[in-house]
Formats: structure tokens, sequence, C-alpha cells
């Protein structure tokens, strides 16, 4: 995997639309700028996310980038809702399909069919059980040994899970043999959680971290958080933006961007693999690979710790 990964949920539409030349200028700009891992989901605009990455990677030789998918949601169609918005899922997509939780054998094969069809792709290279937080006995039951033999029969090339919690990836860690791990938001310079559990059953089991959410969905995402800022997808409150507001006048005494902080702070565990990062436009992307390429003072982390925003 490249260093920085693309997270593809934005160009599923993601609270706001995304043209399609945005979204094809902006595969265009991850790619120019080095990234070679791309992730999505059937979850991530009823499909939308999927289209336009297959897409815009179809020209592009197969063996040198990699892509992962999930399963765990089966999307069925909605006759009529084309004229509805996907208001459960959060996408400016038509409603003309909904998901459906199935973390079956079944479902599991014919949801990777379907994403094979959007993707215009004969595998992938790693699929992920997503989101089974109320699903644990079928996904670890049913759907895990279906991703095992799949992989052992050659179709996918490694499978995992991913997940907004560390605690049920932890299970997943130390009771299957899982290949790699998508965590979002449970290690980032505002929540460290994964440091208690996840991480070191990861680095004990050798099993690979895909960091996501590194930005906690917005509040990291700049130097001042603005009053509206967002936390794990929620606004923000008083103690989590003053917190992100601390941390930033620890960063401008070191000449460092908030963002390129948070992105190396995650990068520098050496179980994590590749920083997953969303865009929905090419400036977005540029600005991501400045903030990843950004020079780190190791005195920051010292300074960080000290005043007790970091462990020591």
């Amino acid at each position: 995997m490249s260093p920085i990964g693309f997270g593809g949920a934005a160009l599923g539409n993601l609270y706001s639309e995304v043209s399609e030349a945005d979204a094809r200028a902006t595969i265009d700009a991850a790619w120019d700028a080095g990234t070679r891992f791309f992730d999505t989901a059937p979850h991530y605009g009823l499909g939308l996310s999927e289209r336009r990455i297959g897409a815009a990677l179809a020209g592009r030789p197969r063996d040198e980038y990699t892509i992962s998918t999930k399963i765990g949601r089966l999307l069925v169609p909605v006759p009529g809702g084309a004229g509805r918005q996907d208001e459960e899922g959060g996408f400016a997509v038509p409603a003309d399909h909904r998901r459906v939780w199935d973390f079956s054998a079944d479902g599991v094969r014919r949801s990777l069919d379907d994403s094979l069809a959007r993707l215009g792709l004969d595998r992938v290279d790693l699929l992920l059980i997503h989101d089974p937080d109320d699903h644990w006995e079928q996904a670890v039951g049913e759907a895990y040994p279906a991703l095992h033999e799949l992989r052992a029969q050659g179709v996918i090339g490694a499978i995992g899970a991913g997940m907004n919690q560390s605690a049920m990836l932890t299970r997943f860690v130390r009771e299957t043999e899982i290949d790699a791990v998508l965590m979002a938001g449970r290690y980032t310079l505002l929540d460290q959680s994964a440091e208690a559990d996840l991480l070191p059953a990861c680095a004990e089991r050798g099993v690979s971290v895909i960091a996501a959410g590194v930005f906690n969905s917005g509040v990291l995402a700049t130097d001042d958080p603005p009053e509206n800022a967002t936390y794990n997808y929620a606004p923000a409150a008083t103690e989590i933006r003053e917190r992100a507001l601390r941390i930033g006048a620890v960063c401008r005494r070191h000449g460092v961007s908030v963002p390129a902080a948070a992105i190396a702070f995650v990068a520098r565990r050496p179980e994590v693999a590749t920083v997953l990062i969303g865009a929905r436009t090419p400036d977005e992307i540029r600005s991501n690979a400045v903030s990843a390429t950004a020079e780190i003072p190791e005195a920051l982390w010292a300074d960080l710790a000290a005043e007790g925003l970091i462990a020591a």
C-alpha cells in the first residue's frame, strides 16, 4: 500500500454532491500525488463511489494499485425510489436502492459479485467486513469463514474488518486469521483509545492497520477549528474543540500545521500500513499531499506529551 490511501466515501456524495468531472479529477490528482491504495464500499452513495473509482482506474495498470471494498450491506432495488434522496445513509444520491444488513456466506458472495460489477474488475485486493457492530455472531460465524475460503481460492487477496471502534476489531485480530483492519477515528491526536487494545494486538499477530478518520471527521482538518467543527460526524463538544485548539497552539510553536501533525502522529506507528484520507476535490488532494510530506520535529511530540495531549 502507498503511505497515503484514498478514502472513497466523499465520492459517494457524502452530505453533498460531487460532480462526475470533479470526482474523476480528484482520483486523477490522487494518482498523480502517488496514491496507489483506494478504498470504497457499497454503502458509499449506494454504489456510486465504487462506480466512480472503478471508472477512473480503468485505464491504469492493474498491478500498480491496490483496491479494497466491503461486505455487510447488500443493495436492494427500490421501485420508484429515484425520486427521493438517500436520507438514511446521509449521501446525496437517489434512494433507488436500500441497504440490507447481511453477513451470511451467501451475502458475502452476492455483495462481492455486485461490487466487482460496479468496479469493472475481476478481483479486489482486500475485502473487509463493514461495521458489524450489532452482528458479531453472524460476522465471525458466517462472513469470516466465507472470506477465508475466498482468500484461499485466490478470489480475493486479503481479508479484514473495518469499523469505528477498536474493541470488536481487537476480537477479530485475536480470534480469526485476518490480514488487516480498517480503524476509523480511534487512533488520532484526539482519541488514542486503540493504543490500549487494537494496536498491541495487531503488533502481536502481524495484522496491518489501515488508519482512517485521522482528522476525526473535521475538527483536526484545520489549524483553528471553527465553532461548527465536527467530531465523529457530529458537532464537536466544547471540550473537544478546546483540546484541538491546544494542539494547534503547540503545533504553531514548531511551525507545523495541525493536519500535518495529525497524519504524522498516526503514520509513525509501525502497525500502520497506510493512512486513509478522504477528499472530494483535487485541491484537497494536493493539500493533503503537502501535509503528508511535511517535516515534523521530534520535539513536537515531546511538547504535546508534556501538555498531556498525547501519551508520553
